[in-house]
């Protein structure tokens, strides 16, 4: 593409990021690549639900956790009721196997020229429609500060996530003709909530929000150790690129635009972020010490595949995550959320009520979410023998909730109680660990009650983590060994821990 021709496009894009009409959607669709975060080892998970609620065919990235798919931009509604991804953004344009070159400096270059020749059009477009789907105004708040705070540094897999240094850019743009409304004006200042003005200060708003200069940030997200580059030198001579191809005005928190730069290896992807925040906090106000990401608890659903009528328990719901996610996508199954800690059981009480009066706030005549809720102890639950079809939770690691000492007495305590209660033949158990010498120990001395069907390996947190799916023997209750072996001081150890989701 030549330079006049990129010249055109970039123009072309600012009328584009300018017409600020959020109430019209998209006359003509278009097909655009999405991209999509996901838990690390769910990936396959979230394909399979991509493909069951949209109808396309995902692939996965080379780099873990990340998805693509095309859609049109009719279905982009369809993209914001996936369950199983954090966040979501709209490809400009990716590079399977991008050729660096040997030096740093001609390497920043090259990426600097990248601004100018990347085809922004239709990702811009998607980026207008979504912020109508939203019903949100340009001008981002508070909400941004955390999440720039949380996307600088280095994650524990080892993989760069930095911000473009607002002290390398020029900040302020000429202004054409020297009018306000153009490109290099000063910005309109915050205001109220839509919600909180008359007819004729929305209207004004909206002019305003022309007239001002659109924000934009450059996130770098980079893995492997053969760049000659860091992740800030790339974000800082990428978003400077942007910023002179746009004449955008950078902004760390306040931003309009958050423009993504990956780079794994020598794969290389531009997009346009769709979300403000992860979508895995949807559903959760009051959170525990280690509550599960929603999104982690529905690919561990999934994975049990939930039928009608399903008896439903996580014994150890720590925040009522699980549960929680089971009663919005599968509710015709029930489920019981039970922890040992008051605390915790007060949480799940405060989601669930929560959830429920969104829903009623939404127009909703539904009764309510088939959950219910109970203090007990684990080792010893208040239910019949053979009379649960699920058992799915999140198990103490021992790091932040519990021990690993008395994980070797707890684990075999608890496996033996959920054989008990868990349906002979039929029985499903879906656990999350990071402790995985004692639950393979412990899984190998209730080995007639418990067959290991599966294993999603899964980053929480920098954790190494299993989630292990299980099937229940046919072997009655009662008439194995593994029944009648007591673990030494199970009573005490089950006792003894803390709430854990």
């Amino acid at each position: 593409m030549s330079a006049v021709e990129g010249e055109s496009d970039g123009h072309q894009c600012l009328d584009i990021a300018k017409d600020c009409d959020t109430t019209k959607l998209l006359s003509e669709p278009v097909t655009v690549t999405i991209g999509a975060t996901v838990p690390t080892g769910f990936e396959h998970t979230a394909a399979e639900e991509v493909k069951e609620k949209i109808g396309a065919d995902a692939r996965i990235s080379k780099d873990r956790g990340r998805i693509y798919f095309e859609i049109t931009t009719e279905n982009l509604p369809r993209v914001h009721h996936l369950k199983s991804v954090d966040n979501l953004f709209v490809v400009v344009q990716e590079y399977a196997n991008y050729q660096f070159k040997d030096t740093k400096e001609d390497t920043l270059e090259d990426l600097q020229k990248l601004a100018s020749i990347l085809p922004w059009t239709n990702p811009l477009e998607v980026w207008k429609q979504n912020n109508s789907l939203k019903k949100k105004r340009w001008r981002r708040r508070g909400g941004n500060a955390a999440r720039a705070k949380a996307s600088t540094g280095s994650s524990k897999d080892g993989v760069d996530a930095v911000t473009m240094e607002t002290e390398n850019l020029q900040l302020e743009s000429e202004t054409p003709g020297g009018g306000s409304g153009e490109p290099g004006g000063p910005p309109a200042g915050d205001s109220d909530t839509l919600g909180e003005l008359g007819d004729k200060d929305v209207d004004e708003q909206e002019e305003e929000d022309t007239d001002r200069l659109l924000k934009f940030r450059v996130t770098c997200n980079r893995a492997g150790d053969k760049h000659s580059f860091t992740s800030n030198e790339a974000a800082r001579d990428f978003g400077g690129a942007v910023q002179d191809h746009f004449l955008w005005k950078p902004d760390m928190t306040k931003f309009d635009i958050e423009v993504l730069l990956n780079i794994h290896n020598s794969e290389v992807v531009i997009g346009i972020a769709l979300t403000e925040e992860s979508l895995h906090r949807r559903n959760i106000t009051h959170f525990g010490p280690t509550t599960l990401r929603s999104t982690l608890a529905y690919g561990m659903l999934r994975l049990c595949k939930p039928q009608v009528s399903d008896v439903i328990i996580d014994p150890m719901c720590g925040s009522g995550a699980i549960p929680l996610e089971g009663a919005i996508e599968w509710q015709h199954a029930f489920y019981m959320a039970g922890d040992n800690n008051d605390m915790a059981v007060s949480r799940t009480v405060n989601n669930i009520s929560h959830v429920q009066k969104k829903r009623q706030d939404k127009g909703s005549t539904a009764w309510g979410l088939p959950i219910d809720t109970i203090q007990w102890d684990l080792c010893s639950l208040p239910m019949r023998t053979g009379s649960v079809d699920i058992i799915i939770t999140d198990m103490p690691f021992g790091k932040r909730m519990g021990s690993r000492k008395k994980n070797w007495d707890l684990y075999p305590s608890c496996l033996k109680e959920m054989a008990r209660v868990c349906r002979p033949g039929s029985g499903k158990a879906v656990l999350l660990t990071q402790d995985k010498k004692c639950f393979a120990k412990a899984v190998s001395q209730m080995g007639g009650l418990w067959r290991k069907a599966h294993t999603v390996w899964v980053n929480i947190g920098g954790l190494h983590a299993g989630v292990y799916l299980l099937k229940r023997t046919g072997a009655t209750y009662g008439m194995t060994p593994e029944d009648i072996r007591e673990p030494r001081e199970a009573n005490e150890s089950a006792g003894e821990t803390k709430e854990h989701p």
